[in-house]
């Protein structure tokens, strides 16, 4: 049985950890992972949910890949950025959902969603510093990007511990919701989410990541050719029809 699974829920994808009790990082559900994440690139969803089976989302990396390796393998085998630019690179909305432990490796494939969403118990860290090293797979960066430098610093140097709702403060999660309803209220906002305009919602992701990459003037430098292709969308003219028609709030988007 594969340790990461991809099926579907209508138009939206999942993407499930499945190789409790603590959902490990090693070599085979990575590749597992890569696996599942080429199946929800390559399936015709609207939107993509990552979860995990089990009391916790995972215990992070599985530490005997570290055993002997090199500097050389890790830049030759190791690419454990790719985990989220996967999803950064998928032109729909993409939600974590989080209940219990997650660390490491697992953490950092959540920050690649769009979305972030956690239970209220749920626990998060970026503890490499016990092994000796900094976050191979892009927190730092991620974490950086959403909260600042300096509590990029801290949460790594540290390699503490954080509940989910500091981290929303802070500005790292966008939700967190009651363990019982997490799974349900999630599923919903993702059914949500892949009714919506979908060639929009692309257009929004790489507006946000022109802002990233070049501020705002090189969001506003990408904005005329963004908006030109959106308004040549079958999704935008249904929806100013239907406006028109029969007020906000009534088109139907097929994701065209």
């Amino acid at each position: 049985m594969p340790k990461v699974r991809f099926e579907r829920d209508g138009d939206v994808g999942i993407v499930t950890l499945a190789d409790p009790p603590l959902n490990l990082f090693g070599r085979d559900l990575i590749a597992d992972l890569y696996g599942a994440l080429d199946e929800a690139a390559e399936a015709d969803i609207r939107a993509l949910v990552v979860r995990a089976e089990g009391e916790v989302f995972t215990g992070g990396a599985d530490v005997n890949m570290f055993v002997g390796l090199t500097g050389e393998q890790v830049e030759r085998e190791l690419d454990l950025v790719a985990m989220p630019r996967k999803l950064e690179a998928l032109p729909i909305p993409t939600l974590a959902v989080v209940g219990g432990l997650c660390l490491t490796a697992g953490f950092e494939l959540s920050l690649g969603c769009d979305l972030f969403w956690a239970a209220e118990s749920a626990k998060f860290g970026l503890v490499e510093a016990v092994v000796g090293v900094t976050p191979f797979a892009g927190g730092t960066q991620r974490v950086a990007e959403r909260a600042g430098p300096a509590r990029a610093r801290e949460l790594v140097m540290t390699g503490g511990l954080y509940d989910a709702a500091v981290l929303r403060d802070w500005g790292v999660i966008n939700r967190v919701v009651p363990d019982a309803e997490l799974e349900e209220k999630a599923m919903r906002f993702a059914a949500r989410l892949a009714a919506g305009p979908t060639r929009a919602h692309a257009a929004t992701k790489r507006i946000v990541r022109a802002f990233i990459d070049g501020g705002v003037p090189g969001a506003d430098d990408a904005m005329n050719e963004v908006a030109a292709e959106v308004v040549e969308t079958e999704d935008f003219r249904n929806g100013v029809a239907s406006f028109l028609e029969a007020g906000p709030g009534n088109a139907v988007f097929a994701g065209r």
